[in-house]
């Protein structure tokens, strides 16, 4: 009886660890893209968003307001590739210094930060492609 039960609860620990195990194509492909936007973070961003997405003081705005991040999520592109000038406000607070611009930084790069940035800092936005980026950078004002 007890070499039944024991089997029973290795094969239903052994069944749940498959299912838990597979993800979705989708979810693999964000997983993969956050990785590398964490990656190209370091190296673009953290300097003046912060480690944490703090950001830095009257200078850089922080990263973990959800609300502007959601509300300006088709301009965050442009802001990345063309950098970004003059006063903006995140989370009540007014800044007013120049965002340095990643002209050289491909779609796919920029994908992969976006998902990075609007997944860390208390953001889950899920998924952004290069195709919504080309798409956001041809509509930049």
């Amino acid at each position: 009886m007890m070499r039944k039960i024991l089997i029973l609860v290795l094969f239903l620990i052994s069944v749940s660890t498959i299912i838990y195990s597979c993800q979705s194509a989708l979810k693999m492909e964000q997983d993969i893209y956050y990785t590398n936007g964490r990656d190209l973070y370091r190296q673009h961003c953290q300097n003046c968003h912060g480690e944490k997405g703090e950001g830095l003081g009257e200078l850089a705005p922080p990263l973990t307001d959800t609300v502007f991040l959601k509300d300006n999520k088709n301009r965050l592109a442009c802001f990345i590739k063309n950098g970004l000038e003059g006063p903006i406000t995140v989370g009540g607070k007014v800044y007013d210094e120049k965002m340095p611009d990643e002209k050289d930084m491909a779609d796919i790069d920029i994908a992969q930060l976006l998902v990075y940035i609007t997944n860390s800092f208390g953001n889950k936005q899920g998924m952004y492609k290069p195709e919504q980026v080309a798409t956001d950078l041809n509509n930049c004002k």
